[in-house]
């Protein structure tokens, strides 16, 4: 079968590649003046400190300078009980905050729902309002809280004869001490997507249910929690990313103490970099942390990604 081509197209001459870039240069330049000044910023404040981490792990460097030494930062990281300690902290720390606010977003959303618009739109504005405070302050804040002395939690206590509790001085509770801090917040940002996914879900869908005679939790099993895949994906990948970035929190309210029992991974580089002055180390340990990240968020795209539209 021959191919029909357009009288004008067979006419016109066809152009050399190079002519092809400079007509496409020529129709499209403005674009990459605009998106200039980000991409300049992104490359040297984000993508050169990347590319320049990754050349470091596999050198020794100091303050004195650095020379090549292939994987034996890689290799000093994975036999240190500190960076082991530290992993496991941080796993910790990020499953359940991760888990929490996954749950505790989803509820508020959920309970917020049957009200009126302007009564949705205040509370959206009264959870997100701590988004937009310094986690510094909101750990100091918890500090006090935490306080042994005079702080709210002991005071609490202290009204049913409960003795005082060591919450950031005793190793055994202090991380969960920090992990209670970040979960009784319930984070802005997944109230205000869940309200709007579960908002933007037809009610067709769950008139047809009741039809059918399907129950309270039949219709939240089968019909909410599908079509808020895309959403609880996206909160998840995110959230696990915060959770395992945790610093200014751990740094503001324990330093990683004490005895490491609060130690974090990015505390751990932190401490790595600027106190023992390792570079090396210390950009081994951010690559590893960076791959951890990278499992964990394909690991939650392969079981919660979904083609569901609606």
């Amino acid at each position: 079968m021959r191919k029909l081509i357009s009288p004008a197209i067979a006419g016109r001459p066809r152009l050399s590649p190079g002519a092809q870039a400079l007509r496409f240069w020529h129709r499209h330049k403005w674009s990459y003046f605009f998106v200039a000044p980000s991409m300049i910023l992104f490359s040297v404040f984000i993508f050169y400190p990347v590319l320049q981490a990754f050349v470091l792990a596999f050198q020794k460097v100091d303050l004195r300078g650095g020379k090549w030494v292939g994987l034996k930062n890689f290799v000093d990281v994975f036999a240190s009980p500190l960076f082991r300690a530290s992993m496991q902290h941080t796993l910790l720390y990020a499953l359940f905050v991760v888990l929490a606010w996954i749950t505790t977003s989803m509820i508020v959303a959920a309970l917020i729902q049957p009200l009126s618009n302007k009564v949705q739109a205040l509370f959206r504005g009264a959870f997100y309002l701590p988004n937009v405070t310094s986690v510094i302050i909101i750990s100091l804040v918890w500090i006090w809280i935490f306080e042994p002395d005079y702080g709210f939690f002991n005071y609490l206590l202290s009204l049913v004869g409960i003795p005082r509790v060591l919450w950031l001085q005793n190793p055994d509770i202090a991380l969960w001490s920090i992990v209670l801090s970040t979960v009784l917040i319930v984070p802005g940002s997944g109230v205000v997507l869940y309200s709007a996914a579960i908002g933007s879900i037809p009610r067709d869908y769950y008139e047809a249910a009741e039809v059918e005679g399907a129950s309270w939790a039949a219709k939240l099993i089968h019909i909410t929690f599908p079509l808020l895949k895309p959403t609880t994906l996206y909160l998840s990948v995110i959230y696990t990313i915060a959770g395992f970035q945790i610093f200014e929190r751990v740094y503001i309210m324990t330093g990683g103490g004490p005895i490491n029992s609060t130690m974090t991974i990015v505390q751990l580089v932190f401490q790595t970099a600027f106190s023992d002055f390792n570079y090396g180390r210390a950009s081994a340990e951010a690559l590893i942390l960076f791959a951890i990240i990278a499992i964990f968020s394909f690991i939650q795209f392969k079981f919660l990604s979904t083609d569901v539209e609606y």
